[in-house]
C-alpha cells in the first residue's frame, strides 16, 4: 500500500428501473453517445473510477453483474456480490470483506451513477476525517424536491432524514434544512467496522412494488450510522459540493440527457 492511499466502494448493483426503456445496468450507460443515448462510449462507471482518489477499488455488482465485468475486467477492481438488492447498507455489508482486508485508514463510498464528482472533493472529504468520524457530502439545490436533508447542531450532522419524513415538518423548520445528502460519504476504516454488525443487527422494515404486487422487505441504509455515531458521541461532518450538478445523479432520462450534454461539452 502506496502512503495515503484511500479505499474506494462503488455501489453499481441496483436495476435503474427509473431509466425507461433500458434493461442493462445503468452505470454502463454511455457519456458520450452514439447510435442512442443508451449507446456509445465513455460508460459512466469508469468515468467515476477514474476521478476516485489513489488506491484499491471495490465494485457491488448485482443486476447485470457480468456486463459490468466485462466493461471493466481491465482495471484492477474486487467486485462484491450482493446477493439481494437490500438497500445501500445492503450493499456495503456485501463489500465487508473487502474493508475489513484493506491496511488503508480511510473508505469513500459512492455511487455509481454520480459521474461528475470532483477528484478533489474526494480527497477533501478525507482530508476532513482528520476533524471527523465519518464526512457525508452534501449539496444545496435549487429545489429540495423529494431528497433526504442533513439535520446538523453545531457544524455536525446528527441525522439524514428522507423526503417522507421532513416532509411532515413545520415550514419554518423545512426552511431551515437547506444540505441534501448526496449519498457519498468518507469513514475511518476502523469506525466502518464497528458499525457493520451495528447496522447489520438494526434492519428497515420497508413496502416496496416488485412485479406489480406491495411486498414488505427488510433493507439497510448507510443513513442510519448517522444516529448510531451520534448516539455514541463520535461526530459526523459535512462537505457540501460546490454546487449540485456535481452531485447529480443519472438516474433518470432527462438526468441522462443532462449528464451527456455536461460530458461533451467538458
Amino acid at each position: 500500500m502506496k502512503q495515503n492511499e484511500v479505499a474506494s466502494i462503488v455501489m453499481a448493483a441496483g436495476r435503474g428501473s427509473r431509466m425507461k426503456g433500458y434493461q442493462g445496468n445503468k452505470t454502463l450507460l454511455p457519456l458520450k453517445p452514439a447510435d442512442s443515448m443508451y449507446e456509445g462510449r465513455r460508460p459512466i462507471l469508469t468515468y467515476i473510477l477514474d476521478n476516485l482518489p489513489l488506491g484499491p477499488k471495490a465494485v457491488v455488482v448485482h443486476h447485470r453483474k457480468a456486463d459490468v465485468i466485462e466493461v471493466t475486467s481491465h482495471l484492477e477492481l474486487t467486485y462484491c456480490y450482493q446477493p439481494r438488492l437490500n438497500g445501500t447498507g445492503g450493499a456495503i455489508l456485501a463489500a465487508a470483506d473487502f474493508i475489513a482486508a484493506q491496511r488503508c485508514d480511510n473508505i469513500i463510498i459512492t455511487m455509481g451513477d454520480v459521474p461528475f464528482v470532483k477528484k478533489g472533493t474526494y480527497l477533501e472529504m478525507v482530508r476532513l476525517l482528520g476533524r471527523y468520524d465519518m464526512v457525508v457530502l452534501g449539496f444545496c439545490p435549487g429545489d429540495k424536491k423529494q431528497y433526504g436533508v442533513l439535520e446538523t447542531e453545531s457544524g455536525r450532522v446528527i441525522k439524514i432524514t428522507e423526503w417522507k419524513d421532513w416532509k411532515n415538518y413545520p415550514q419554518k423548520k423545512q426552511e431551515r434544512l437547506n444540505i441534501c445528502n448526496s449519498g457519498i460519504y468518507a469513514m475511518t476504516r476502523d469506525i466502518l467496522l464497528r458499525y457493520l454488525p451495528v447496522m447489520a443487527a438494526r434492519p428497515q422494515k420497508v413496502r416496496k412494488e416488485i412485479n406489480g404486487r406491495m411486498h414488505e422487505i427488510e433493507e439497510f441504509f448507510l443513513t442510519d450510522l448517522v444516529e448510531y455515531m451520534t448516539a455514541d458521541g463520535l461526530s459526523v461532518g459535512c462537505l457540501v459540493a460546490e454546487n449540485e450538478l456535481e452531485t447529480m445523479g443519472v438516474d433518470d432520462l432527462e438526468a441522462l440527457r443532462l449528464a451527456q450534454k455536461i460530458y461533451m461539452q467538458s
